[in-house]
């Protein structure tokens, strides 16, 4: 786009970070508007999937997430009797491929270090109305903000804003949530592994390493605790939730002794919103604003950074506000599609009351998914490449010889279907 913009981002999470570093590189002018006082991350550790770092290699920030982050190859998950539910590894796709589990305040402040050129942000700023076709805000106090001649959507799963971009085809709290920390990696076994238990549908520990960030190289484990939403406070009772998780998984429970419960956990809902419609008028969503989903899958995070970059390159590529929307909303929606049915139909094998279902869960899940044909197609959907129900998503081949580079390999394996 020959034009330079004035664009506002509302909502300073990862799709927010994300898009303020890309538009302000390109030489639009950028400010965002953030409802939080002191901008800080949300949220305890994710994966980074290949595809997200990827997003992060073409932002220029990939070595500093792999300084911090934590290199995972395996992702195993089992019953409470101690039967694999799932065993998946990176390098059964590709040997060059692991995902990274990161601190979101890693993540956060290798962004907000980023975001140098041009930088206004408007901290403690909750925008409460949005006029699409003006390009207008108004935040809580009254106050009115532009005009813009773009404005971005990114304030999250819980988006105020959304329906004054489009109606959500679907927009559905899910059910069940979680209880998150993080907790010292000491004498962890699984250094490099994302592991699981579960306990029916009804109870399930999740344990990922992710590493250190900025101003604390102590490594951590992300936790992960899930729970009814309507049973988010019943952490009040700290004896009971300890015995709870312990009853669950002891060792994981023993790597809590420091943890202050309840103060030290964080509260976690989800929601499942589809947009058929992505923009209107001078306005577009991004990030969970336009595709929130069940973390059971884990590419929330991944998908912002995918969003952020699409719609900077469909700005460069559109001489038009319409013709760029039209584009970024056909080349995401193309992506996000499948990952929404995904999440969807499994959430309820991991996170429910349905114990009958996770009873044949525990039997069929891993055969099915060491068969070559659904071990190919679990590992694609896993590493965020899957597009569409049989298309792939490409890795660039330039990123894919970073990764080679950065974990010292000498032999490389055939990479026609990445770099294709």
């Amino acid at each position: 786009m020959f034009n330079r913009l004035h664009i506002a981002i509302v909502g300073y999470g990862t799709g927010g970070q994300a898009a303020a570093v890309a538009l302000s590189a390109d030489g639009h002018r950028v400010e965002v508007f953030e409802q939080a006082p002191q901008p800080r991350p949300i949220g305890a550790g994710f994966l980074l999937q290949p595809t997200g770092m990827q997003a992060l290699w073409r932002l220029g920030l990939l070595e500093g997430a792999l300084r911090h982050g934590m290199r995972i190859g395996r992702l195993y998950g089992e019953s409470q009797a101690g039967r694999a539910v799932m065993d998946m590894r990176y390098h059964d796709l590709d040997a060059r491929l692991f995902g990274l589990g990161l601190q979101r305040g890693a993540l956060f402040a290798l962004l907000d270090a980023a975001w140098t050129e041009g930088r206004t942000l408007h901290a403690g700023q909750r925008i409460a109305e949005l006029d699409a076709d003006r390009g207008l805000l108004r935040d809580e106090g009254g106050n009115l903000h532009g005009p813009f001649d773009l404005v971005i959507v990114a304030d999250g799963a819980a988006s105020r804003l959304r329906h004054a971009v489009a109606p959500p085809s679907l927009d559905r709290p899910y059910p069940w949530g979680a209880h998150w920390c993080l907790v010292a990696q000491r004498d962890w076994p699984f250094a490099n592994e994302l592991r699981q238990r579960y306990v029916g549908a009804r109870r399930m520990v999740g344990m990922l390493p992710v590493g250190t960030r900025p101003g604390d190289d102590t490594p951590h484990i992300s936790f992960f605790w899930s729970v009814p939403v309507d049973a988010l406070g019943s952490a009040q009772d700290a004896a009971q939730w300890r015995r709870d998780v312990t009853q669950v998984w002891p060792e994981a429970a023993a790597m809590l002794c420091d943890t202050a419960v309840p103060d030290g956990l964080a509260h976690a809902r989800y929601r499942d919103t589809v947009h058929v419609q992505w923009h209107r008028g001078r306005a577009v969503l991004l990030g969970d604003s336009a595709h929130a989903m069940s973390p059971q899958l884990g590419q929330g995070a991944n998908m912002a950074l995918l969003d952020a970059l699409a719609l900077r390159d469909a700005l460069r590529e559109h001489a038009t506000l319409a013709d760029a929307f039209a584009a970024y909303q056909r080349e995401r929606r193309a992506h996000v599609g499948i990952y929404h049915f995904w999440s969807r139909w499994l959430t309820p094998l991991f996170q429910s009351e349905r114990d009958r279902l996770a009873a044949v869960r525990d039997r069929v899940f891993h055969p099915l998914n060491r068969m070559p044909g659904g071990r190919g197609q679990a590992l694609r959907v896993l590493t965020g490449t899957r597009r569409g129900w049989m298309g792939v998503m490409s890795l660039d081949a330039g990123f894919l010889d970073a990764i080679e580079i950065r974990r010292g390999e000498t032999v490389a394996p055939d990479r026609g279907a990445w770099a294709r």
